[in-house]
């Protein structure tokens, strides 16, 4: 009864690698374009302060520092979640693997031991790469956007300024 137990864990565990691994995939592919669009505006922009569509956003009638900072949090959303969400991906990937694998190591069977572990340490990998990097992109454009939010406050307050 335990043995059918677990074969039934296994199986619905063991459904969740693809998809894991897929979505690895793609947090990797967005973070390296994302690395790229940042490495691109550091060049582009290298002396401004303006690096984003931020100071478009703010010329509309009646913006203020909130509905600025919320548009920030929009923008950073992506990167976040796949610097946060895809250390958990890697964990997914690397555990369901390690199964089959104990269970070949206990049956002397070191190819299928091998092949497991190659899909569970690609797995960790490639997570990791893709949430260090959106990890990185994240905080920089966090400082360029506040940098620029900066800006903008001072832009308004010295508008008010010269208004009354």
């Amino acid at each position: 009864m335990m043995s059918q137990f677990e074969a039934l864990l296994y199986q619905i565990t063991s459904i969740f690698l693809v998809p894991a691994l897929v979505l690895i995939l793609v947090a990797l592919a967005y973070a390296l374009i994302a690395t790229g669009q940042l490495l691109a505006d550091g060049v582009m922009f290298r002396h401004s302060p303006v690096r984003s569509g931020l100071t478009h956003f703010a010329r509309g009638q009646g913006i203020t520092s909130d509905d600025l900072e919320l548009w920030i949090m929009r923008r950073l959303e992506k990167l976040r979640l796949t610097s946060r969400v895809s250390p958990l991906l890697g964990l997914v990937a690397t555990l369901i693997p390690m199964g089959p694998a104990l269970l070949a190591l206990a049956e002397n069977e070191v190819a299928s031991v091998g092949s497991n572990m190659v899909v569970a340490f690609a797995g960790v990998t490639l997570a990791l790469i893709a949430a260090s990097l959106s990890f990185v992109v994240l905080n920089i454009r966090r400082r360029w956007l506040f940098e620029e939010l900066r800006l903008i406050e001072r832009e308004q307050a010295a508008q008010k300024k010269e208004g009354v």
